[in-house]
Order: structure tokens, then C-alpha cells, then sequence
């Protein structure tokens, strides 16, 4: 009989999370592309824990990127010259890529490379019909560049509702959706997957608001480093993207994939050089091209469109599957020891904010570190602080609002507008008369190739530095932004 041995646990990785999660084994690929394309890291030894704010490149993808580069000679796309030809050949491969990455029909989708996931906002935001007939309605968790939009919909005289936010998951119930979707025609945005408490809010909800008559716009930037899409079973009307957030480079490139049928409703208030098919000064006349490059301003960037496709490639080639074992097993481990800190008196030492455990959630956990006493310790110091660590983690609001509002309990409307509706010299002062304790959350989110070092290393920082500490604050720098 064959014996199985046991996964053998060293200080980076204790015996406890091997046991508690033993699919990790599985993942042992990840180590050994750490080891080799993502050297980089341990060779400075850096623990990154940033992948909602930025996902990391291989050694092989900037190989590639340099190789095409001194290997021909391209130009500009808008001609039929030579140069032009070799570029627009590899933009539209790689446009095809991206709807075969997505699974995205090419009859029924097409994919619009703009300068980054907000880039895709504007372009929605700015030609979506609004009217005084139309609703914009949106999730409390939404990113700011989808908040945006609000500002178009609002212009034109939309009416504008948000969906609020369950605590202490921030969740939404289908039946609280139902209830701020009533029949009628707009624009119904949210996340697949929060960047602020790495919540995944069902991709159901697309089916559910097109039987109510909207539009759907499903923001996938923070869901898709670790899951897969697909939009031959799940149709939103618009999908946003941003590619250096799935493999780390190229930046600069983002994408709007969108539904031809919607594209069509789409009325843009300008025109730029690329995106007319004729154009007339003295007859003061303008005709948009009839496909994607009517929302594709000026000149695309073409020397680093076809780095996309060597990015869903590489990630491809992981297995994207194997990146969400991996991040789940992680994101578990990091829930289950943070809740369990405790300081010398008993109190505990971190308050989560959103679902503690793996269930329907990603690899993004905010959180703030307490005092014995309970109270929250700065946002600042510990960026600061894990900062000299070589520790990269993001602290504030998260371009996230919403969720952030919800999670420190702000509940008072009319105080938020009066206060709002007065000049309020700094943050600060404005988080003093909102009597917040402070500016933001900690967060740390895994990706593709995180470890267990990793999560030991904050880990064993958390407990070194913030355990039985009495924090003070008097010399940090004040807040300029959220």
C-alpha cells in the first residue's frame, strides 16, 4: 500500500494552515514561477499585497514585449502602409483575443481598447441616453470612476438611486435589489466583485435587471485576476476591464467590452481623429465610424495592445482556476489568524470589515487595527509603518465611498449633506465633525502568485508591532485625499 505523506510545514508555512487547507499542495506550480518569473520579490525581499490596486508582470512578459519591439517596424494603425498593416494586424488579434479570453460572441460583442477601466466609464457614461424617463441606479460599493457616471445621468435629468449595502457583509439581498430596480428603462451598474471588502455580488442580478427593462454595467476589474467570465452564459450590456490589474503590465490599456446592440443606443457627444468615418468643416457635418472605433479616441496605444494578448496568454497558461485555489486558501488563512489576534487584556486586535470567511468573496480584506482600548490606530501609521517593512499594502477609502460609509457606519444623511454644503478647509477636519476615529481602512489583497510567506511575514509584523500598543498619532503628516 502506498503510504501519503504529509505536506511538510516550516516556519512560513505552519503545520495549522497546511492542515486546515490542504488543496494549497495543489498550487505548488505558483512557487516555482515565483522562483523564476517573479524573482524579483524575494530578491528584495518585498511582500506584496496589493494585487486589487495592481497585479504584478513575469520576467517573460516584458521579455516578450522587448522582443516584438526590436523584431519589425510599426506605425501608426489608421493607414494601409506597411507599418500600419504589421500594427493593425496585431490590435485586431488581439481584440479577438479578448472576446475568446471573455468567451464573448464576436455577433453579439465587440471589445474597445481605451486608456484604462475609468477610460471605459467616461465612454459609457457620456453617450448612455439619459433622460428625465431614465434611471442610473447603483450599488453603495462601486468604485468611484462608476460613481461617476452619476454626474452624466444627473446632467440630463436622470433619477438617480443607490442600492445600500447590508452590514456587517456588505451584501446585498436579491429582494432589497428588487426592490430599487422597479420596471422602467436605465442603466443598472455594480461590481462583480468589490475592491473594497472583496465582496462578489452575484452575477444573477445581470439577468434580473434586464427583466426589469436596464442596461447592465458590470464592473469586472477587481473580479477577473482570479475567476474566470463568461459572457457566452452571463451577457451584461457593458463589461469594463483593466488589464495590468489581471498580469501587472502592459499599463495604459484598458477595455470596454460591449454588447453591439447596446453599443448602437450609445450617442457620443464629440468626435476625435479615429473615430469618424467623414468628416466636413464648411458643411459643418460629422459621420462616426460604424463599429468599435467610433469610441476609440485619436491613436490607440498600439506598441502596447498586443502585450494584452501575451498577458491572457501567460495567465492562461496558470491556469486561472489554479490562481483562485491558491488566493482562496490564502485569503481563509489571512481571515482566520486576523480574527483571532488578540491583544495581552483579551480584546482583539483588528476589526474586519465584510464577510470573514471564503464564501462568495475574493482575495481583497479591509480591515483596521485596534488598540487595547478599542480604538482604531491610524490608517497612516500603519501604512507608514508597514512601509520601512518592505510590506506594500494600500490604506484609505479605496476610490470606494460607498462601502467605506457603510462600514464606519455613517448613517445620517442630512448631516453628511450639511456638512458637505459648507467649505471644510481639510479631511481631517471634515472626518473630526463626521467623528470618525479615522481616515480609512487597511487593506491586503492576494493574486497570482502570492504565499504563505507573504501572509506570515504581515502577520508576524501585525502582531510585532501593533500587540499590546498604545499608538500615537501627533506626527503624521495630515491627509490630503481620501
Amino acid at each position: 500500500m502506498n503510504q501519503v505523506t504529509a505536506p511538510c510545514a516550516t516556519d512560513d508555512e505552519p503545520a495549522e494552515f497546511l492542515a486546515h487547507y490542504p488543496e494549497y499542495e495543489s498550487t505548488r506550480r505558483i512557487d516555482e514561477l515565483r522562483a523564476t518569473e517573479y524573482r524579483y520579490l524575494d530578491h528584495d525581499h518585498h511582500v506584496y499585497l496589493d494585487y486589487t490596486g495592481a497585479g504584478l508582470a513575469s520576467l517573460t512578459q516584458y521579455r516578450l514585449h522587448h522582443d516584438r519591439l526590436v523584431s519589425g517596424c510599426f506605425g501608426n494603425p489608421h493607414s494601409v502602409n506597411p507599418t500600419s498593416r504589421a500594427t493593425t494586424e496585431l490590435v485586431e488579434q488581439t481584440r479577438a483575443k479578448v472576446l475568446s479570453h471573455l468567451n464573448a460572441s464576436p455577433e453579439e460583442y465587440v471589445a474597445i481598447f481605451t486608456p484604462n477601466a475609468s477610460g471605459a466609464c467616461r465612454l459609457v457614461g457620456e453617450a448612455y441616453p439619459f433622460g428625465r424617463r431614465t434611471r442610473l441606479v447603483l450599488t453603495f460599493d462601486n468604485h468611484n470612476s462608476v460613481n461617476g457616471i452619476r454626474e452624466f445621468a444627473r446632467a440630463r435629468h436622470a433619477r438617480l438611486r443607490y442600492v445600500p449595502l447590508e452590514p456587517p457583509e456588505l451584501r446585498i439581498s436579491d429582494d432589497v435589489l428588487r426592490t430599487m430596480l422597479p420596471p422602467g428603462r436605465g442603466l443598472f451598474a455594480y461590481p462583480a466583485q468589490s475592491n473594497f471588502s472583496g465582496v462578489r455580488h452575484p452575477l444573477h442580478w445581470v439577468d434580473l435587471a434586464h427583466e426589469r427593462g436596464y442596461d447592465v454595467f458590470l464592473d469586472a476589474a477587481a473580479y477577473l485576476p482570479t475567476n474566470v467570465l463568461d459572457l457566452g452564459a452571463v451577457h451584461p450590456d457593458f463589461l469594463t476591464v483593466s488589464w495590468y490589474k489581471l498580469f501587472g503590465y502592459p499599463t495604459g490599456v484598458g477595455c470596454l467590452v460591449a454588447r453591439r446592440e447596446a453599443l448602437a443606443r450609445l450617442r457620443r457627444p464629440w468626435f476625435s481623429g479615429g473615430t469618424i468615418q467623414a468628416v466636413s468643416v464648411k458643411g459643418d457635418w460629422h459621420s462616426m465610424a460604424p463599429d468599435e472605433a467610433a469610441f476609440e479616441d485619436g491613436t490607440q496605444n498600439y506598441l502596447s495592445i498586443p502585450d494584452v494578448e501575451t498577458g491572457m496568454s501567460w495567465l492562461t497558461g496558470i491556469g486561472v482556476e489554479l490562481i483562485n485555489r491558491r488566493v482562496r486558501c490564502l485569503t481563509g488563512w489571512l481571515l482566520d489568524r486576523l480574527m483571532s489576534l488578540r491583544h495581552s487584556n483579551g480584546t482583539p486586535m483588528v476589526l474586519v470589515y465584510g464577510p470573514k470567511d471564503t464564501v462568495d468573496r475574493g482575495g481583497t480584506v479591509a480591515f483596521n487595527f485596534l488598540t487595547p482600548d478599542g480604538a482604531i490606530v491610524d490608517e497612516r501609521l500603519v501604512e507608514q509603518e508597514s512601509a520601512a517593512a518592505d510590506i506594500s499594502l494600500r490604506a484609505g477609502c479605496f476610490c470606494n465611498p460607498g462601502a467605506g460609509e457603510v462600514a464606519f457606519d455613517i448613517v445620517d444623511k442630512r448631516m453628511l449633506r450639511r456638512l458637505l454644503g459648507r467649505r471644510i478647509p481639510t479631511i481631517d477636519e471634515y472626518l473630526d465633525r463626521l467623528g470618525l476615529p479615522s481616515g480609512g481602512a487597511i487593506r491586503v489583497s492576494l493574486g497570482i502568485v502570492s504565499s504563505v510567506a507573504d501572509v506570515q511575514r504581515f502577520l508576524n509584523f501585525a502582531e510585532r508591532t501593533y500587540r499590546d500598543r498604545r499608538v500615537d498619532t501627533s506626527g503624521l503628516a495630515p491627509r490630503t485625499r481620501c
